[in-house]
């Protein structure tokens, strides 16, 4: 009999069996099981949506939303380490005996319905988010928008924070098509968040033909960079002398935008003072994000030629004058040429790895495309530990190593360079 006193591993072992398939988008399944779970839902939620800063951003409105004193949960996805990062309360990861006792509930009603690992924990955290209580939800998306689990939740304002190629398999080929599968998040008469600057047409065309409040950046809200601070407009409020949000990464200033014009948008315009945005970000951190291991390794779950675009900025940025080295893994369904292409310039040595997933692509088949795109040869290791001890005896005084291409091998490296240290 499955009960909460399974542990969770036993649970999560289990979550990868019920779907005959690991992605099944859809909202069908989501809403039966709301309808007999009859949870109470928060009374403010927002939807987070976009091809990358999702993460960032979820941060942000986190770290804002906690200053109202109301509790505040999020559900994030894939997480690094633990399964427990995926859901949050007030800034604490749900226990093991949060997430299996919903677990066991949502079993309970089950009744043979195929759900998959992703929409049965979804449906743990709005579990968990209602019997802690929380006021406030911020939900990011997992794939796509118009048929993930998450839009199965009525959101009162969302934002996307930028559209480019990435999971072409199931949301389309084009920046068109995907816009138009993450569009599907909109409400008629609630407010929405495009933060970046390049609007794709669908975005537009959903927007009107709903009657969704489409706010767009640069356009209904702005802001501007001056050295090390930055100034925000909104359609109210105005904030200037804004210190960069402690996140690392060139886009965090186009991020944190979007975050106080979604705020702004949902009522929330008491929190845009300068003193609290400023003291907000200050703090964050979120793993994988370009996140350093003492004076050598560089962590960054970037998997598409976007991201990998907004990685070479940053990382070409920085003062360094030793070599780089990267060990990278990739899922089968990313383009691995396009994501290798703009850390070509700065990558002097490659090092590929099978990522820790039923999906990744093969170590010696990835070094194959890696050189092919880069003219450059491609170490292939037998594991990760293999890839982060040629890295280490490769890597000479002054030299960084950056580990790359997808949260399963980013993951696994943050566990065992923080064991080893």
């Amino acid at each position: 009999m499955r009960t909460k006193a399974w542990p969770l591993a036993r649970w999560l072992a289990l979550l990868e069996t019920l779907s005959p398939q690991e992605i099944v988008l859809g909202l069908g399944r989501v809403e039966t099981m709301l309808q007999r779970l009859q949870l109470r839902m928060p009374e403010t939620v927002f939807h987070v949506a976009g091809t990358n800063g999702k993460g960032s951003s979820v941060a942000m409105l986190e770290a804002l939303l906690r200053t109202t004193g109301k509790r505040v949960g999020c559900y994030t996805s894939p997480h690094l380490r633990r399964y427990n990062e995926r859901i949050r309360v007030d800034g604490l990861d749900a226990s093991d005996a949060e997430i299996t006792a919903a677990f066991a509930d949502i079993e309970a009603l089950r009744d043979g319905l195929p759900l998959t690992y992703f929409e049965f924990g979804t449906l743990a955290a709005l579990l968990v988010f209602a019997q802690s209580q929380v006021e406030i939800a911020v939900l990011e998306i997992g794939m796509g928008g118009r048929l993930d689990a998450v839009n199965a939740v009525q959101p009162t304002a969302s934002l996307i924070t930028n559209i480019a190629l990435d999971h072409c398999a199931w949301l389309g080929a084009t920046v068109e098509a995907i816009a138009a599968e993450k569009a599907g998040i909109m409400r008629a008469g609630k407010p929405i968040v495009f933060g970046a600057t390049e609007l794709p047409q669908a975005i537009l065309a959903t927007a009107s033909s709903l009657g969704a409040v489409l706010l767009a950046a640069q356009r209904d809200y702005s802001w501007s960079v001056h050295g090390s601070s930055w100034s925000w407009r909104g359609i109210k409020c105005e904030l200037r002398d804004l210190d960069w949000p402690s996140l690392p990464g060139l886009m965090q200033i186009q991020n944190a935008a979007g975050v106080l014009a979604v705020l702004e948008a949902a009522g929330f315009d008491g929190l845009l003072d300068a003193a609290n945005v400023k003291q907000a970000f200050s703090g964050l951190r979120v793993p994988g994000r370009m996140q350093e291991i003492g004076t050598r390794w560089i962590l960054d779950v970037a998997h598409n030629p976007a991201a990998a675009t907004a990685l070479a900025a940053t990382l070409e940025a920085r003062a360094h004058c030793g070599r780089t080295i990267v060990i990278i893994g990739m899922l089968d369904d990313k383009d691995v040429a396009g994501f290798v292409a703009p850390l070509a310039a700065i990558a002097d040595q490659w090092i590929a790895v099978t990522a820790l997933s039923s999906r990744a692509i093969p170590a010696k088949e990835l070094a194959r495309r890696v050189a092919n795109a880069t003219d450059k040869a491609c170490l292939v290791a037998t594991g990760l530990g293999a890839a982060l001890e040629r890295a280490t005896q490769l890597a000479g005084d002054g030299d960084r190593i950056l580990v790359t291409g997808s949260f399963y091998v980013v993951g696994a490296a943050l566990e065992a360079l923080r064991a080893s240290a």
